[in-house]
Formats: structure tokens, C-alpha cells, sequence
């Protein structure tokens, strides 16, 4: 199987949405990941999903909030873990009881976010996470592969710990109901991503993918390929997908981002978009300052340079507002790129 990035650009080629389409997303350049959900709260990012809804909590939540610091910071649409690993939905799921309907705050997240994005003129996109602790259904996930003896793990390349564990069939339907809750409630969104998308066979992901297309045929798709620079993209594990995440990396220093992709005798133009937090921590955690002036326009001036966006992570507190050294830190980098004549 031949995947290696392709040197001669065709005219239109073969992925689902137009060079237009395609091209207009990049335009965008800059966006804000928020990761926000019951890791805020349980103090772990890969939740075994075992806390009570009630653990949930935010007592002084403020959507509006981020969305106009994203806005502010020069962000042109932000994306939101709707569900990550601890499988706490940001929305009352009617597929579980596990959401903020029963937790310690009832807001609709979901909601409230795409409201603050309609009124503030930031585009908005979901976050949506394969590996579910909580809603298991018979299957194996990371966390189990984890917790096994050294011996008992698979070795070998950074994803065989993913293609060791599996979702059952029994999930890959409450994913997909879910995902019809979150696609067709809450009216258009720019991007829509999966992660951990290997826990999926590759059927399915590719029926996961055709739906969601259907149900937002404007938004690009981001089945998320994971830690690296962008230099691979590796088919079992992640495609179909609209864009190459390169996850706590930079795109490659040699090539840059190579857009054009030879995947199974055919090209493909898949833009990359570059996530990383503005501290080390995907989620807030209390003492996890922001990177510094100088790092963190660098990430921005590389990412850009080498033709990808830049989904920078801000993850907002318990109480449910973006913190004051996060928000000091994004207008400095709004500052610093308003004088280059970049913002």
C-alpha cells in the first residue's frame, strides 16, 4: 500500500470536497481547541469514566466566555470536546444517562457554544472521542491495554496499543447515534472531529464518515491520525479523512506540510492542521502555565509558515471560565502578530 506523499499536483483530486472548499478552511489558519468536560473535574485527561455525572461541576460556567476570547485573539472558529475519553457528553444524550443533563450543572454545553459562536462570528466545530471508558459495550479500550503487564502490551509502532484495543458493534452504533444527536441538532458546523479513530475497523469508519458527510456536507471531517509530524498517513489507522492532524509536533522541517497524498493509487489534497495547549496539558490543571511569548508565536509563525492551521488548546477551569493567564497570554500573541501584520 503505497501512501507516501505524491510530488505532482492533479487538478482537482480525488477527496470529497472541492479544492474551494478545501482551500477556504485553510484561509482560516487559526483556531481554539477547547478541552473541557469531566477530565476538568476528575484531574485525569484519560478518564477511566468512572466518576459519578454529579462530578461534573462548573459553578461560574461561561461559554460566551471562550468564544469571545477566541474571537478576541484573533481565532477564526473553535472546536469542542463534545465527549473525550471519560464518555461525559457536553449535551442530555437521549443514548445515555452520562451527560450534563444529570451532572452538578445541567447547561447545555453544546448548546450555549454554538450560540456564542453564531453571535461572535467564530465558526464552530465538535470534538468527538472514539475511546470511551464509560461506554464500553463489551469492548477493550487503551486504558485496558494500559493497565496490562509491560509484557502483555503490544509493541511495536506509536498506534499498536490502539489497534490492540477494539470497540464492539454495540458501540460503533452509540457513536453513530450519538454523532447524528450532535450533527443534526445544532445546525451547520465547520469541522467535525473523531479521535482515536482506529478503534473503528475500517468499514466502519469509512460508514461513520459518509454519514457525518451527509449530515454536514460542508464541514471538513478529521478522523485524527495522532502524535507525529505529518510526514506519514497512515490508512489503517485514520482514513477517510478531510485533513492530517499533526498532534504536540511541528509539520516536518525538510518538506513542510506535502498537501498531496497518493492513498491507494489515487491523490489526495489533505490540508494539516497542527494541535498542541497553550501550557503542556490538554485540560486545565492548576499549575500548567502558558508556554511562553516567544514559543508560542513561533508555533504559530512554523505552523503557518509550513502550510497548515494552528488549533491551539485552551482548556477552561472548574469553574468554567478560561483563566486570566491564558487569556493574557493569547492577547500578547494577538499583539505580537498584530505587529507583524499577521492577526
Amino acid at each position: 500500500m503505497n501512501n507516501t506523499p505524491s510530488t505532482i499536483a492533479p487538478e482537482a483530486g480525488a477527496q470529497r470536497l472541492s479544492l474551494a472548499q478545501l482551500q477556504a478552511w485553510e484561509k482560516l489558519g487559526y483556531g481554539m481547541f477547547i478541552h473541557f468536560g469531566m477530565s476538568t473535574f476528575d484531574g485525569q485527561e484519560l478518564s477511566r469514566g468512572d466518576q459519578p455525572s454529579t462530578c461534573y461541576a462548573p459553578n461560574q460556567l461561561d461559554v460566551d466566555q471562550w468564544v469571545s476570547v477566541a474571537r478576541d485573539a484573533g481565532m477564526k472558529y473553535a472546536v469542542l470536546t463534545t465527549k473525550h475519553v471519560a464518555g461525559h457528553a457536553l449535551w442530555p444524550s437521549r443514548h445515555t444517562d452520562y451527560h450534563v443533563g444529570t451532572s452538578g450543572n445541567p447547561t447545555n454545553v453544546v448548546e450555549k457554544f454554538v450560540t456564542a459562536c453564531q453571535r461572535r462570528g467564530v465558526l464552530p466545530g465538535f470534538y468527538y472521542c472514539s475511546w470511551d471508558n464509560h461506554h464500553r459495550f463489551g469492548g477493550v479500550t487503551p486504558s485496558d491495554i494500559r493497565a496490562l503487564p509491560p509484557e502483555q502490551q503490544a509493541q511495536g509502532g506509536r498506534h499498536m496499543i490502539y489497534y490492540q484495543a477494539y470497540a464492539t458493534p454495540q458501540y460503533w452504533d452509540f457513536q453513530l447515534a450519538q454523532l447524528e444527536e450532535l450533527l443534526t441538532g445544532y445546525g451547520p458546523v465547520a469541522e467535525v472531529w473523531i479521535d482515536i479513530p482506529g478503534l473503528l475497523p475500517r468499514g466502519i469508519r469509512t460508514e461513520h464518515y459518509r454519514q457525518i458527510a451527509r449530515w454536514q456536507p460542508g464541514a471538513v471531517i478529521m478522523m485524527n491520525h495522532g502524535i507525529g509530524d505529518g510526514s506519514k498517513l497512515e490508512v489503517e489507522y485514520a482514513w477517510p479523512t478531510d485533513l492530517l492532524a499533526i498532534e504536540r509536533f511541528l509539520p516536518n522541517s525538510h518538506t513542510g506540510h506535502v498537501k498531496w497524498r497518493e492513498i491507494e493509487a489515487r491523490r489526495y489534497y489533505v490540508p494539516g492542521e497542527v494541535c498542541d495547549p497553550i501550557g503542556r496539558e490538554w485540560f486545565h490543571v492548576d499549575d500548567d502555565p502558558p508556554r511562553s511569548d516567544a514559543e508560542l508565536l513561533g508555533m504559530y509563525l512554523v505552523s503557518r509558515s509550513r502550510d497548515t492551521n494552528l488549533l491551539l488548546d485552551v482548556g477552561p477551569d472548574r469553574r468554567g471560565l478560561i483563566p486570566p493567564r491564558f487569556v493574557d497570554a493569547l492577547m500578547r500573541l494577538r499583539q505580537n502578530l498584530d505587529r507583524l501584520g499577521l492577526a
